[in-house]
């Protein structure tokens, strides 16, 4: 159980890249040789779009039907039933029915644990688990975090906000506290970059300023290309659309940053 890491992937704000991110993390800790299980914890189902999956809201078996049965204390269908695997990565997918989920959660008691008891069995399986986030602070976020061990946060510098940030922070903080001590945040992720421009370097400032001795922003820098939404668009991660992009390079390098975060913590590989 040690050995498999969860890392939330959440912003406060939408626009950030937060699920291209969580797809091409994935991807690229995949191709590294780890085992990596995707979760798909908002609504919008982008990231199961990502894995390939054309209609979400047609599946029968999605993460609001697997929490569903977590809270009304059923027995949980075989893991074949709920993850849908691909070459390389897994994922258990979401659709529109997760927002009722987030409805019943305000009902049920310990329901901040409530992904953490879908996951924590799945450890043993995995090298990674990344938690896909709605770009907002409500339950299905507080339930995010109360299941990982880490958190990066994307940042755009088009939408760069230290009140935004603050706020996140925040909860990550009060979680920590109340429900999910081990939780620490991994880093800042500036995605969607153009480092030519006035706009990115002032952003940058900023956010060097906002951060200094309190957290760490992670060397890798996501450039903005068109192939990144290219690739979302075709269902794939940039390394199998454009492997020798910027973008995807610059993943791979992310990807290696976390690893090499995880210190002594190795993950579980593929054998």
């Amino acid at each position: 159980m040690e050995n498999c890491k969860i890392i939330t992937v959440a912003s406060q704000k939408g626009g950030t890249g937060k699920t291209t991110t969580a797809c091409n993390l994935g991807a690229a800790l995949a191709n590294g040789g780890y085992r990596v299980l995707l979760a798909d914890f908002d609504p919008q189902s982008n990231l199961s779009m990502s894995f390939g999956i054309e209609r979400p809201d047609e599946l029968t078996m999605t993460m609001h039907d697997v929490l569903s049965l977590i809270m009304d204390g059923a027995e949980l269908p075989n893991t074949s039933e709920y993850i849908r695997h691909g070459d390389k990565l897994d994922i258990i997918p979401s659709n529109i029915n997760l927002s009722i989920t987030e409805i019943n959660l305000r009902n049920e008691l310990g329901g901040e644990h409530t992904l953490s008891e879908l996951l924590e069995p799945l450890r043993a399986d995995y090298g990674y688990i990344i938690i896909d986030t709605n770009p907002y602070l409500g339950l299905l976020t507080i339930n995010a975090l109360a299941a990982c061990d880490s958190v990066i946060i994307p940042a755009s510098p088009q939408l760069w906000s230290a009140t935004g940030l603050t706020d996140l922070l925040q909860t990550i903080l009060k979680v920590k506290r109340k429900i999910n001590p081990r939780i620490e945040v991994e880093g800042v992720l500036l995605t969607m970059c153009d480092e030519r421009t006035r706009l990115f370097r002032d952003a940058k400032a900023l956010l060097d300023g906002f951060c200094e001795d309190k957290l760490r922003i992670f060397n890798t820098r996501i450039p903005s290309t068109v192939k990144v939404g290219e690739a979302n668009y075709s269902g794939v991660s940039i390394m199998d659309f454009a492997a020798k992009s910027k973008a995807a390079i610059a993943y791979n390098e992310l990807a290696r940053e976390v690893i090499g975060y995880a210190g002594s913590n190795k993950a579980n590989t593929t054998t």
